[in-house]
């Protein structure tokens, strides 16, 4: 709960100054260890002065400035009474984009997980893939690792599965190894390819008792397989995710969403920043990006570094990785 009195300090700018006083809120989880995330609030706002005082901030500027940032600080409390978490990142999404109509939204819930677990859509972009797969029956979810794509479109499809909007859910990996071979594994085929499809297991787990996910698996109401298992069918009534497209080849990819059928959904999720192809061979999911992204019936959503959940070091990683190189 915000509390706050207003008080207008005369000078040549006609000045304002307004007290906000903060209940219910854990403040280091507010503005962070050592004020970090307090200061990143600051210098969102230049034109005003903010200062930290216990449970109360006080800031001083022109009337519209301080309107303007009891609008954004609302939404960040908001935020962080319905997530119990508020990282510099979503600070920073909430404060500079005009997705608070977006970020507002009663709905981010999309299932409850295993003992009650909440699954919610927890970033803007996530939302928006959310929003784009109801208007739309084919969904590419582009960005690096770590923004919850793979993760939303699983959830999306236990939902799906649950609300009997569809009859099977399919996800699929195009079996290309980052820089190992799966030829030195040990076991059969499928004791090879488990541990690369292990994220997927993983992410169905949170969402579905195991003996249920056992059940679905034997039963083929759940299905995980490489790409290349998917050649020849036609996928009527089932939720299909294509994880990892970045490594399909354009044959691949082109394969593969071909073969959509009557009532089926289909994401398709990829990081164009990490291919493990060979350096010949394009990737499937750059070209379908470049010929596909204008198309009706079709949506796209980029998530970035400001979509990351993880630790917070994996946004620096992404940041990192993405300056240009210094030529030597």
């Amino acid at each position: 709960m915000v509390k706050s009195n207003d008080k207008t300090i005369e000078n040549d700018y006609l000045m304002s100054e307004k007290t906000i006083k903060i209940e219910g809120v854990d403040l280091v989880m507010l503005f962070g260890a050592n004020n970090k995330k307090f200061e990143r609030l600051s210098n969102l706002f230049p034109s005003l002065k903010i200062i930290a005082r216990g449970n109360a901030i006080k800031v001083i500027g022109k009337t519209d400035d301080i309107l303007i940032f009891q609008q954004k600080f609302d939404a960040i409390l908001k935020h962080v009474h319905e997530y119990g978490s508020l990282t510099i990142n979503q600070l920073e999404r909430l404060i500079l984009e005009d997705d608070n109509n977006i970020l507002s939204e009663e709905n981010d819930l999309i299932l409850h997980g295993q003992k009650g677990r909440l699954i919610k859509a927890r970033t803007v972009n996530q939302r928006k893939m959310v929003k784009q797969l109801e208007e739309n029956d084919m969904l590419f979810a582009i960005g690096p690792a770590g923004t919850g794509k793979t993760y939303t479109a699983v959830a999306l499809a236990v939902r799906a599965l649950k609300q009997k909007q569809v009859r099977k859910i399919i996800l699929t990996r195009p079996a290309v190894e980052a820089g190992e071979n799966l030829g030195f594994l040990p076991g059969d085929l499928k004791e090879k390819l488990d541990p690369y499809l292990q994220p997927l297991y993983d992410a169905l787990l949170d969402m579905v008792p195991p003996e249920k996910l056992a059940e679905y698996t034997e039963h083929g109401i759940i299905q995980i397989a490489p790409l290349a298992f998917m050649r020849g069918r036609t996928l009527d009534n089932a939720f299909v995710i294509l994880d990892e497209a970045q490594n399909s080849t354009e044959s691949q990819i082109k394969m593969f969403l071909t073969r959509m059928g009557k009532s089926a959904k289909f994401v398709i999720t990829g990081d164009v920043t990490q291919i493990d192809l060979p350096k010949h061979q394009p990737s499937g999911l750059v070209l379908a990006q470049k010929i596909l992204q204008k198309m009706e019936g079709i949506g796209f959503v980029i998530l970035d570094e400001r979509d990351v959940i993880r630790h917070t070091l994996v946004k620096k990683i992404i940041k990192a990785f993405h300056k240009p190189k210094k030529e030597k």
